[in-house]
């Protein structure tokens, strides 16, 4: 068996690995390149592998830095199957059309207003490119085994972090190896705890936040100090969110607030998100994967005004504030939410507020370290709004939790694989393995091939 790091080595995005043993090639994960556009020019590079030569795909869940580079991966000629679990199979049938659809809009806004590089602009896949990678998907269920290719199985268990997130097992009958993918919170509010790690023969682990332990402070009160004050200023809070995992927690926290009177129960909140409303119905499906009941799932989908049209979103950034605005995307890199940045970053009365990981190189990251001036849609645009970071409400275990679910594993996997995360974070959490579990630990480079 050989592995190779195709992504999420040295950056946290990207995530693909080349799993091969016998004559059977599979990827484990298929995501974009997301930040530094260094980085995102990879998503526009050939591959070191044809397509069509690769069996399967397995999934780990459906965040785009996970899954986003599908589209592309069959349009260039991949026809083998992609195993996911059931929910991730439900929310990349949001995601990818959405990613397909967001591409396509980025290029003619560009194309209309010149401020492209490139003539013309191009989306990297379109919708429709998006929705034939769906005919491709076979979900299966938590705790089977299935078999991916020949000679391969592979078991999936819960990772917590977003709805059908999963820890991913290949087995080739002589050897095992562990994905943890994204790695969730054990006390999350919404997500299930990720499930124990079991005896593997090498391990591959995220290390997002490898350098850092979560602020342990209650969100709301976070929150809820942050939507008063620009209340009370007559001002508008833009939370860029992830449509998938993050929108929903802030929906489920706003309806607590304005139950529990930290924010005004008639303080107008809008999701202009339609993908975050349809990813929001899907947690009444999938019930075994989070900890709500079905009356608080229902209060969380109607804890904001959806905003559906484009007419609908114009009109937020006219009517003012006070206010809230979750949209997105996550990190500023695209979406309706750079609309809103453009309307509201210039009115020190407004908040921006984000609430887990930047990425580097992301509008996003750029913000919270104190950038002024940001630019969107080729234009320069001055910051004068109160920018801040929730980073208690992340979806990723920190280095403490990342480290009590390592050492609760009996014997040492021969080696741990050190991904997903920027050098300096992959590099501690490297350090605090070697020497508090005295594990063999490496942290591999982008496109480094390993013989397991």
């Amino acid at each position: 068996m050989r592995i190779q790091f195709l992504g999420a080595a040295g950056t946290v995005t990207g995530s693909k690995y080349m799993l091969s043993s016998g004559g059977s090639k599979i990827l484990v994960d298929c995501g974009l390149f997301q930040g530094y556009k260094q980085l995102r020019l990879r998503n526009w590079a050939a591959q070191p592998f044809k397509p069509a030569d690769i069996d399967a795909v397995v999934l780990t869940h459906a965040h785009l830095d996970h899954s986003g580079y599908l589209p592309l991966l069959v349009k260039a000629g991949f026809r083998g199957k992609i195993f996911c679990s059931e929910a991730t199979f439900d929310l990349c049938k949001i995601l990818l059309p959405d990613s397909g659809h967001l591409q396509e809009e980025d290029a003619a806004f560009a194309n209309r207003h010149g401020y492209s590089q490139h003539s013309p602009a191009a989306p990297l896949y379109t919708e429709e490119d998006a929705r034939v990678s769906l005919k491709q998907f076979a979900p299966v269920p938590f705790g089977a085994d299935v078999s991916v290719a020949a000679g391969l199985t592979a078991h999936f268990s819960h990772a917590g972090h977003i709805l059908g997130a999963a820890v991913v097992a290949i087995d080739d009958g002589s050897r095992r190896i562990t994905f943890s993918g994204d790695l969730g919170r054990p006390d999350d509010l919404i997500m299930v705890a990720p499930s124990p790690l079991q005896p593997t023969d090498y391990l591959v682990v995220e290390s997002t936040y490898g350098d850092r332990l979560h602020d342990h402070t209650d969100p709301m009160l976070e929150l809820g100090e942050a939507i008063r004050a620009t209340a009370a200023r007559g001002g508008v809070v833009v939370i860029p969110a992830f449509a998938v995992g993050r929108a929903q927690n802030l929906m489920y926290y706003m309806h607590l607030m304005k139950e529990s009177g930290a924010i005004p129960k008639v303080l107008p909140i809008f999701l202009d998100s339609p993908m975050a409303k349809d990813a929001t119905a899907i947690y009444a499906r999938h019930r075994m994967d989070h900890r709500l009941s079905a009356a608080q799932c229902q209060a969380m989908c109607h804890a904001a005004a959806i905003i559906n049209t484009v007419e609908e979103s114009k009109e937020l950034d006219r009517r003012g504030g006070p206010g809230v605005i979750i949209s997105a995307s996550g990190m500023a890199t695209g979406g309706r939410v750079l609309h809103h940045l453009k309307a509201f970053a210039d009115d020190p009365r407004n908040t921006i507020l984000f609430t887990g990981h930047q990425a580097g190189g992301t509008r996003g990251a750029a913000l919270v370290d104190g950038a002024r001036v940001i630019r969107i849609h080729g234009q320069d645009i001055r910051v004068r709004a109160r920018v801040a970071n929730v980073d208690s409400m992340s979806a990723h275990a920190d280095s403490n939790e990342i480290m009590a679910w390592l050492g609760a594993l009996g014997t040492p996997p021969r080696r741990t694989f050190i991904t997903h995360g920027e050098p300096a974070a992959a590099d501690a959490l490297r350090s605090r393995i070697k020497h508090e579990l005295k594990w063999d630990c490496l942290v591999p480079e982008h496109l480094q091939e390993v013989q397991l």
